[in-house]
């Protein structure tokens, strides 16, 4: 039986005013040196639970939250408590202790698997994986047979549906979408080197204005395939998935080992409401992206056209009446 929840609060604000009050390297040798004693005496609280067996890596902005949402309604899957766990980047201080409690417990996959003649798998959707420094090699580590899934979208709507996100939420000050590429290196330089020096940094900046940053998927995913080998990677777009989601997921039924299985209505899980990204800043972020796209598609061996697109992708909800392909898409993206 688990601590109750008075107790789990407890210690939770307990933990943060020591993660406060104390140097990071000091909390983090008590944290770790804590966390082996709840082994020792068998009192962990993730004892017992599983580790996933799929975990949707990225990219944000790229209609995950949609995938994940309608993956865990497959009868053979079984979600984690929360879509965006955030381990291997935000929360790897925690321990693997701390992550398991996200999952079901092996107990619970037995009984199913008895019952079903297959067990269920389980996983999750923290988008900022595929773009964060350190979460590759974290996660080869606590995974390395895991199965991987990388959703990509046109970078060009991914870094404005970003900027419209941050705009919503307050952090970005900037009205103009132009002027925060335009700045982006500048505020960005050095939270990307402290970053890549500091493996506990977690940069707020960063998570707020890697509007370009993010869209560089080649440069990413060359981290990734230097620690994983490729056949562990399932790659999809959000325009598959837009124009075909049932198709889409069948896919990726496939590469988990999952059984067919038909869904009802495929609603986007998110939306939202903005302008349509201004055409010239379309052309210019197009050229921006020409080169790495095209590095994308030599490292993939394929080309998603995202340069011959006649017509943005549009990233907000759709605000016609008709739910045509590219209100799909607008939905599903944000």
């Amino acid at each position: 039986m688990g601590p109750s929840p008075t107790t789990s609060r407890a210690h939770g604000a307990l933990d943060r005013r020591l993660r406060d009050a104390l140097p990071r390297p000091a909390y983090n040798h008590l944290r770790l040196n804590y966390q082996r004693l709840q082994k020792l005496t068998r009192r962990n609280p993730g004892r017992g639970h599983l580790l996933p067996e799929f975990v949707i890596v990225g990219a944000a902005k790229a209609g995950t939250t949609s995938l994940y949402g309608w993956l865990s309604k497959h009868p053979f899957v079984a979600p984690a408590s929360q879509k965006e766990v955030h381990f291997f980047d935000y929360n790897y201080y925690r321990g693997e202790d701390w992550y398991r409690c996200h999952f079901p417990l092996a107990s619970q996959q037995a009984a199913f698997s008895r019952e079903h003649g297959r067990p269920f798998l389980t996983g999750e959707a923290s988008p900022s994986y595929i773009s964060h420094y350190w979460a590759p090699r974290r996660l080869a580590k606590l995974l390395p047979h895991a199965r991987l899934i990388v959703m990509l979208r046109n970078p060009v709507d991914r870094a404005y549906s970003q900027f419209q996100m941050s705009r919503r939420e307050g952090e970005e000050q900037l009205d103009c979408f132009a002027d925060a590429v335009e700045i982006e290196d500048r505020r960005l330089d050095f939270e990307r080197a402290r970053a890549q020096s500091s493996p506990h940094y977690n940069s707020w900046p960063i998570g707020c204005w890697s509007y370009l940053m993010r869209g560089r998927y080649a440069e990413q995913l060359e981290r990734w395939f230097a620690l994983l080998p490729r056949d562990q990677f399932h790659f999809l777009t959000l325009e598959d998935l837009a124009e075909d989601p049932q198709r889409t997921l069948d896919g990726v039924h496939r590469f988990l080992g999952l059984p067919p299985h038909q869904y009802d209505a495929l609603r986007p899980l998110h939306g939202a409401e903005y302008d349509p990204i201004a055409p010239e800043a379309r052309a210019r972020l197009t050229e921006y992206f020409r080169p790495h796209n095209a590095r994308l598609y030599e490292l993939l061996g394929t080309d998603f056209g995202w340069e011959r697109a006649a017509g943005p992708s549009r990233p907000s909800v759709s605000r016609a009446s008709s739910p045509g392909p590219s209100a799909r898409l607008q939905g599903l993206g944000v």
